[in-house]
C-alpha cells in the first residue's frame, strides 16, 4: 500500500510540475511579446515627433502615470524605457528568445555590444542560467575572459576556457595563506557553482584520481569530462608561483591519462594548471606554448573590477600574439 501511495504521489507531482512549467512558459512568452509590442508602439510614436528628446521625457512620464493608474505596478518610467530599448535591440520579434525572462532581458539591455548580448543569450539558454547566474557572469566579465570567441558552430578548447577564473564563491580570503587541498575541497563543496564558472559541457569525474605506473603512484587533483569536446580534462591546482616542475608534471599526467584512462572514441586529454600566480616568461618558453592540449590559467578568489579589466586585456593581447605566431 505504501509503495502504491508513493507512486501515486510521484505521478501527481509530475503532472502538477509539468502544468506549472507550461503555465510559466505561456505567461513568460505573453509578457515578452506584450513588452515588445509596447516598445514598438512607443518607438513608432516617437518617430512621428520632431523633438525626440522632449518626447522621451514628457510623453513617457505621462504614459507611465496613466498606465500605472489603470494597471498598477510594472509600467513606471524606467520599465517603459526598457520596453522601448527592448524593441530597438530586437526589432524582429522572432529574435526574442522565449527561454529567457524579462529579468534576463533587462540585464542584457545594459550591454552596449551586440556580440556580447548574443554570447550571454546563447550561454544562458545552453546552460540554463537563472537571472542571478547571468548577473554574476556579466559582472565578472565572463565574455572578456573567454580565450577565443568562435564564429564557427564547432567548439574548440579555446572557446571554452577562461583566463583568469574567478572563484569568489569558495568563500576563501585572498589575503590568507590557503592550501591546494582547501581550494580543492572548496571546489567540490561548490561543484555546481564551479561548473558554472568553468564553462559549458563539463561533467565532474573524480577527485584525487589514482594513476599508477609500474614503479610509481600518482594522484590527479580533479578530473572532468567535456561532452562537447569529447575528451577528459584534468586539473592540477597550484598555490604560489608556477614552475617548470609544475608544467612537467601536468604534461606527464596528460600522457599517462591518455595511456591508462582514455577510451576509444575520446579525443586527446587536456591538461589545465590552475595557479594563483603565473609567470608569463615560464609559460612562453615551456611546452605550454607549443601544445594545444596544455594550458595554464590564473584563478582569483576576489578582484576589483578595474584590476580585472586590466588583467583580461593583458591576457587577451598575449593570447592573440601566441596564436598569430603559431600560424
Amino acid at each position: 500500500m505504501e509503495i502504491s501511495e508513493d507512486s501515486l504521489f510521484l505521478s501527481v507531482k509530475q503532472i502538477i510540475s509539468q502544468s506549472r512549467e507550461k503555465v510559466f512558459r505561456i505567461a513568460n512568452s505573453t509578457l515578452l511579446l506584450t513588452y515588445w509590442q509596447i516598445g514598438q508602439l512607443i518607438v513608432e510614436d516617437e518617430q512621428k515627433d520632431q523633438e525626440r528628446a522632449t518626447y522621451g521625457k514628457y510623453t513617457l512620464k505621462n504614459l507611465s502615470q496613466k498606465l500605472s493608474l489603470e494597471f498598477g505596478k510594472g509600467f513606471d518610467y524606467t520599465n517603459l524605457s526598457n520596453m522601448r530599448k527592448f524593441y530597438q535591440s530586437f526589432p524582429i520579434v522572432d529574435a526574442v528568445r522565449q527561454q529567457l525572462t524579462w529579468t534576463h532581458y533587462r540585464m542584457l539591455l545594459k550591454i552596449d555590444s551586440v556580440k556580447k548580448i548574443n554570447y550571454y543569450i546563447d550561454e544562458s539558454i545552453q546552460n540554463n542560467w537563472s537571472s542571478r547566474d547571468l548577473k554574476r557572469q556579466i559582472n565578472s566579465l565572463a565574455y572578456e575572459r573567454v580565450l577565443e570567441h568562435k564564429k564557427s558552430p564547432i567548439e574548440n578548447i579555446h572557446s571554452l576556457l577562461k583566463d583568469p577564473y574567478i572563484f569568489e564563491f569558495l568563500g576563501l580570503k585572498p589575503d590568507e595563506k590557503i592550501s591546494e587541498k582547501e581550494i580543492e575541497t572548496g571546489i567540490i563543496d561548490h561543484i555546481q557553482k564551479f561548473l558554472l564558472e568553468f564553462g559549458k559541457g563539463f561533467a565532474f569525474v573524480a577527485r584525487q584520481q589514482h594513476i599508477s605506473s609500474h614503479s610509481s603512484d600518482f594522484y590527479i587533483d580533479l578530473v572532468f569530462y567535456n561532452y562537447i569536446l569529447k575528451c577528459f580534462v584534468i586539473i592540477d591546482l597550484k598555490t604560489g608561483e608556477l614552475s617548470h616542475q609544475d608544467i612537467g608534471q601536468i604534461d606527464m599526467y596528460v600522457r599517462m591519462y591518455d595511456d591508462f584512462k582514455r577510451n576509444e572514441g575520446d579525443n586527446p586529454t587536456i591538461g589545465i594548471l590552475l595557479c594563483s600566480e603565473k609567470d608569463e616568461t615560464i609559460v612562453k618558453y615551456s611546452v605550454l606554448n607549443d601544445k594545444n592540449n596544455l594550458f595554464a590559467s590564473k584563478y582569483l578568489l576576489y578582484v576589483p573590477e578595474e584590476e580585472l579589466k586590466q588583467l583580461i586585456e593583458q591576457y587577451r593581447i598575449r593570447f592573440e600574439l601566441e596564436q598569430r605566431d603559431k600560424k
